[in-house]
């Protein structure tokens, strides 16, 4: 068995460090040419462009010395999402980053930056316990990252196990961009059809406190459609470190998904039948961040077994002899400015169960509501099941990388098949 060789991260890295915040406030954040990288951009295994800054010529100038370059590791250590890391895209540069995120990049002669990415996550563990020993919040240090120790194998050995692991990412990337094309098409159906109308502009229109519709259709509020309109728990529950259940917030709805990080609040079984029993989640359901960052939604395409939600989760049961929870589910995304611009709070911006009570929607004849569901179905089926094959290939990769990475596994033993 070939020999690995044991080194400090600080002796095979040309560059670890991390940046500032521009100083301006806002104004600093509006616009540029260059990215500026953010806690909230790096992801485990990927990058994410929701709430990407640009900085101008001025302000990068000013970080110069946290340039990124093509191929660095990204990794966060402050915070929530510390030890969060991934691998910066091309697309994304020019590009700086802020002090709650580190450049990594490793000596091309050593060792692959895609190496050092996937040890860092075989390692998260590990960080995370580094990282907990500040005084006000979780943070990780050059010298911490610097002294962190490496076992290496040869580049062409270093080669073998990225492959195997990129190829599964690979996979899981390409299902991303296909579902973003899929969520775009439907998107895009609904606005044609229901916001300019256009199969049916030979049909008279008349006045509504939504502009001009097609006659016979209807403007409602969302209370006449829906069976239930309610929120998550807002009593104190208690949490168990080893309950099987999961107790998530606002936080974990983004993109129209429900993300699952690795410190999630766990509750036991009683607590979640109790709290399962008041709010009835169920498929077909639309989900909606009503606290802090409003009008982020999610339809369930499956009903969630172990899930629950917090107060800053709304939760809306459309009646489905009305409405398809499809339809609707686009209607709310078509309004999601108007949704954000209903939120009320100085500090914390916030919806109330009877603002969403009220907001309205256009209703069409059913007969077209039944057919945009038709035609949708067959988009969101197969965004369905390519989330499916993401997440098994995801399980299947963090199954290997622990073996890989620790040279338990032989790179022959493995049929990705």
């Amino acid at each position: 068995m070939e020999e690995w060789k044991e080194y400090k991260l600080g002796e095979i890295c040309t560059k670890i460090g991390s940046g500032a915040t521009p100083k301006g406030g806002k104004e600093a954040y509006l616009g540029g040419e260059t990215s500026l990288i953010r806690s909230q951009n790096v992801l485990d295994f990927s990058f994410s462009w929701d709430g990407l800054a640009y900085i101008n010529n001025e302000q990068a100038s000013k970080l110069n010395n946290v340039e990124v370059e093509n191929g660095d590791v990204l990794l966060n250590i402050t915070g929530d999402s510390v030890a969060r890391v991934c691998k910066v895209p091309d697309s994304v540069l020019p590009a700086r980053v802020n002090q709650h995120v580190s450049i990594i990049r490793g000596d091309s002669s050593i060792v692959l930056n895609d190496y050092i990415m996937y040890f860092l996550l075989y390692i998260k563990p590990y960080l995370l316990s580094l990282s907990q020993g500040g005084a006000t919040r979780n943070a990780l240090t050059k010298g911490m990252i610097e002294n962190i120790s490496i076992p290496l194998p040869s580049l062409f050995k270093q080669n073998e196990i990225v492959s195997i692991l990129k190829s599964l990412d690979d996979k899981i990337e390409v299902n991303r961009r296909i579902n973003e094309n899929l969520e775009q098409q439907a998107q895009a159906l609904f606005k044609s059809w229901f916001v300019d109308f256009e199969p049916f502009k030979d049909q008279p229109f008349v006045d509504s406190e939504l502009g001009m519709i097609p006659k016979g259709w209807k403007i409602v509020h969302l209370k006449d459609v829906c069976i239930k309109i309610t929120d998550g728990v807002h009593n104190t529950v208690k949490d168990d470190v080893n309950g099987k259940y999961l107790l998530l917030s606002c936080k974990n709805i983004k993109g129209g998904k429900i993300t699952i990080g690795n410190n999630e609040r766990r509750i036991n079984e009683d607590t979640f039948l109790k709290l399962r029993k008041r709010t009835m989640i169920d498929k077909g359901d639309i989900l909606l961040s009503s606290v802090g960052t409003l009008g982020e939604m999610v339809l369930l395409s499956e009903s969630l077994e172990k899930i629950e939600f917090q107060r800053s989760v709304a939760i809306v049961k459309p009646n489905q002899d009305i409405v398809s929870p499809h339809f609707l589910y686009y209607s709310l995304l078509n309004q999601k400015n108007r949704i954000i611009n209903a939120g009320h709070g100085a500090v914390q911006q916030c919806l109330f169960i009877s603002d969403i009570a009220e907001f309205t929607t256009i209703i069409p004849p059913k007969e077209f509501i039944n057919l945009f569901t038709k035609v949708v179905l067959q988009l969101t089926n197969q965004i369905t099941l390519n989330n499916k094959e993401s997440r098994r290939l995801a399980e299947l990769r963090d199954t290997l990388l622990p073996k890989l990475m620790s040279g338990e596994m032989k790179i022959n033993d493995i049929n990705l098949k």
